[in-house]
């Protein structure tokens, strides 16, 4: 739209000094041409936009002129508020909400402070997703993110095991965990909130229809409440072991953390070899032959008897391969 275009382009004149033709068509995605014909139609207007010639020239504002246009929308300034993570806006719908937010912010400033939006960025990033791991944004997550803004409920179909569910939602809000979107919304029926990942959604629509939010309801807190019960939830299983001092600080860095922290607390005092003994929480014996193993000879497993067997041949394999003299020197 060309009303937007035109009001773009003085918020950039009067964030900077003066800008050339290309500098401008870059930021608008123009021609040069076309930023001509716009500051041509600017000056009619009354706009003192002043274009100097030469190599050097380029477009600026004359006589202080400052507009006024620089109130923050509502989608614009919640945008703001999320500007430190531009992959999480760009996946959401909301990356040209965001960029007009800066750019008014930008313009209000005084100008020594100009360049407070460079600064930042040069002194802080947030790279959500997790290491070697390639991050997939849902293809629903635009239609989840939009109903999460507008308060409206949407009609989802998730995929569940084998089966595919439909439900009637109401989307609180979004959570971005390690590169994976989840949704936290309402059920209706049976009245409950409900933790849902987004790329398991094969179909979400949202009619106009709109809820009123609870209040009472605290984002940050449900979803670390959730979190903990999930993370619970799956240690459906317990391993025996022995942990050396060494594979005591190491534990928490192969485990939950949480599960880890609690078991080593549990244990009873060092044997005669500087050993302790704790009864851990695992999601599966397979689960725990993974993790563990990357102790090394740092853990013993004791039960159950499978998976100790399990250890000793992989400890037998380990040892074949190495055709050496053993010492008990590190």
């Amino acid at each position: 739209m060309r009303a937007a275009r035109l009001i773009k382009m003085v918020l950039l004149l009067q964030s900077r000094p003066s800008m050339t033709a290309a500098e401008l068509a870059r930021e608008l995605e123009v021609s040069e041409r076309t930023v001509t014909r716009d500051a041509q139609a600017l000056s009619e207007a009354g706009v003192p936009v002043y274009a100097d010639r030469g190599r050097a020239g380029g477009y600026r504002l004359i006589g202080g002129y400052r507009t006024r246009l620089t109130g923050l929308a509502r989608s614009e300034a919640e945008a703001l508020f999320l500007s430190g993570v531009p992959g999480a806006l760009r996946e959401m719908g909301l990356e040209d909400a965001a960029s007009a937010a800066r750019l008014k912010v930008s313009a209000a400033l005084l100008p020594s402070f100009r360049d407070a939006s460079h600064t930042a960025a040069q002194r802080f990033h947030l790279d959500a997703p997790a290491w070697f791991a390639e991050p997939k944004t849902p293809e629903l997550l635009p239609a989840v993110a939009e109903a999460v803004w507008d308060d409206r409920r949407i009609t989802a179909r998730y995929r569940r095991q084998e089966a595919e569910v439909e439900r009637e939602l109401e989307p609180y809000g979004l959570v971005l965990k390690a590169g994976v979107w989840y949704v936290c919304a309402h059920v209706p029926n049976p009245g409950s909130f409900r933790v849902y990942r987004i790329d398991r959604f094969t179909a979400v629509e949202s009619g106009d229809e709109r809820f009123v939010r609870d209040e009472a309801f605290d984002l940050p807190g449900f979803w670390a409440e959730r979190a903990v019960q999930f993370a619970r939830s799956i240690l459906r299983a317990t391993v025996v072991i022995r942990l050396s001092e060494a594979g005591r600080r190491q534990l928490k860095h192969a485990v939950d953390l949480l599960s880890a922290q609690e078991a080593l607390a549990q244990a009873g005092p060092p044997d005669g070899e500087g050993r302790v003994t704790v009864t851990l929480p695992v999601e599966s014996h397979d689960v725990a032959y993974t993790q563990l193993l990357v102790l090394g000879p740092e853990v013993e497993v004791l039960e159950p008897p499978a998976l100790r067997q399990r250890f000793a041949r992989a400890a037998a394999r380990t040892a074949a391969y190495y055709d050496v003299q053993v010492t008990d020197s590190p």
